[in-house]
């Protein structure tokens, strides 16, 4: 394939991240995306034009992110006449609509499997030419990223950007791994990593030893609820916190008005309110799981965006938990110049902060 915009189409053999060989016409011209945050993505592979191969898009990031919605919006009026489809595992996505808009594929997130399986969309869309392929960023980023990012860069026509971000992301990681490498006895903090705090009254949904848990291991932590979920995500009892009495309390935080409009979420995303922010932040860190702990008495509580757990720019996410982990370490480290560096090399939108906290000290 050729580099350019009137690269011919041809039939190429892709692998996903699920290990299916799939037929696809590729460079492709018409995308469904199965969940809107693949826009993540979607973005840095094609900062010049990021939607001219969308023809439709799961309804999830106007709700899920809507601060990254409308900076999108405010830039590409037409999204706002994209259709949308509600999600698979939701029973909510609409085949015969997809069938209607002629897409040369559709990405679907491979948590989106079960129910795709139950739906026979891959036979019912392979039945009239529509290829379906799985990517991830979420449920194993630190082994389906980069996988993830080339098979969208191939059917792009995007490979040697997609190359340059992973070149990018790696040595962005690199800097927070390399200098923990060379720390003779390293002394890992025990880090709660509460998963959308103040989503619901229940505490805690937390992160095993992939996604953020990983992150935290990664940026030299202890992740406290790898030894007690098996899986990318599930529940930790708040007396098993209080009982670990965790060094660092981290919370995952977005806007989640158009779910849980009171809610107690810490709204984290580009242009928030960071008095606000804070402000919920230390109304989270006064119940009763995290009240008394060792992370409050310290003023080592945080929030972060939430979702860095679903793009491929965990990388940031993992410089700045350094930071909050060894702060002497990484005294000189600036995670927000490197999130200033990925808007400004790979995303068509400019960079607004507001993408952490950190609770006032006492």
């Amino acid at each position: 394939m050729t580099g350019g915009p009137s690269a011919f189409a041809e039939k190429v053999t892709v692998t996903d991240v699920l290990g299916h060989k799939v037929e696809v016409e590729a460079p492709v011209r018409r995308v469904i995306l199965g969940e809107g945050r693949q826009m993540y993505v979607v973005a840095a592979l094609d900062k010049e034009d990021p939607f001219k191969r969308v023809v439709g898009w799961r309804d999830d990031l106007p709700k899920a992110d809507p601060d990254s919605y409308k900076q999108y919006l405010a830039r590409y009026p037409q999204i706002a006449k994209l259709p949308s489809f509600g999600g698979m595992k939701e029973g909510a996505f609409d085949i015969e609509q997809a069938i209607a808009l002629k897409p040369d594929v559709l990405l679907l997130n491979i948590e989106a499997k079960v129910a795709s399986d139950e739906a026979s969309l891959v036979e019912k869309l392979a039945a009239v030419g529509i290829p379906v392929v799985y990517v991830d960023f979420r449920e194993k980023p630190f082994q389906n990223t980069e996988p993830s990012m080339r098979l969208m860069g191939k059917l792009f026509d995007r490979e040697k950007v997609a190359e340059d971000f992973i070149t990018f992301r790696a040595a962005e990681i690199a800097r927070v791994t390399d200098r923990l490498a060379k720390v003779q006895e390293l002394k890992r903090p025990l880090v709660m990593m509460e998963r959308a705090g103040g989503y619901s009254d229940d505490c805690c949904m937390s992160f095993g030893n992939e996604n953020f848990g990983k992150m935290v291991e990664i940026a030299g932590g202890k992740n406290f609820a790898s030894d007690l979920i098996p899986g990318t995500f599930g529940t930790v009892n708040p007396e098993a916190v209080v009982a670990a009495n965790p060094d660092v309390v981290i919370i995952t935080g977005g806007n989640w008005g158009a779910y849980v409009p009171a809610g107690a979420w810490v709204g984290l995303g580009p242009g928030t309110d960071m008095v606000e922010a804070r402000r919920k932040l230390a109304g989270l860190a006064e119940r009763p799981a995290f009240s008394q702990s060792k992370a409050v008495k310290d003023g080592r509580v945080h929030a972060i965006w939430h979702q860095f757990y679903n793009s491929p720019y965990q990388f940031v996410a993992i410089q700045e938990i350094a930071t909050w982990l060894h702060p002497e370490l990484f005294k000189d480290l600036d995670a927000e110049a490197t999130l200033k560096t990925l808007h400004e090399r790979f995303l068509p939108l400019p960079y607004q902060p507001g993408y952490w906290v950190t609770v006032d000290r006492k």
